[in-house]
């Protein structure tokens, strides 16, 4: 039987399909390079949601009414975006206190991806350290 997930990566367009595709290999690659334990994979919104125990929620998603961009969604409610701006306000787009934007046309900027996603799944070890460790 086809997960949530799946059939939601499955639901997107084909040429935004391995974009995404993309973010899901790097969240997985970091969660077992960095031995963060087990990785809820699951739809939270309708979107592909990413946790472990040491973190917070990593979640990604495209939307037609926004048909350039996708972007990676993180809990407003921490200091994970305003950190990610302070360190990459040359590289990267956001969208509040909640997101990292991202143009379907440009070169994926896997470091600073990398960097991020990787601050959020371990957020609840770094967020008393200043630029969460960064």
């Amino acid at each position: 039987m086809k997960s949530d997930v799946q059939a939601k990566l499955d639901s997107y367009p084909e040429h935004i399909k391995p974009l995404l595709l993309n973010v899901r290999e790097l969240i997985l690659e970091i969660v077992e390079e960095q031995n963060l334990g087990d990785l809820e994979e699951t739809l939270k919104w309708g979107e592909p949601s990413y946790l472990v125990k040491t973190g917070s929620t990593v979640r990604f998603d495209w939307k037609p009414k926004s048909p350039e961009q996708y972007c990676l969604y993180f809990n407003c409610k921490t200091k994970l975006v305003d950190t990610f701006r302070e360190i990459y306000f040359e590289t990267l787009q956001f969208q509040g206190n909640r997101a990292i934007e991202l143009s379907i046309h440009d070169p994926f900027p896997t470091q600073a991806i990398r960097q991020c996603i990787e601050l959020a799944l371990k957020y609840k070890k770094v967020k008393h350290l200043p630029l969460l460790g960064a």
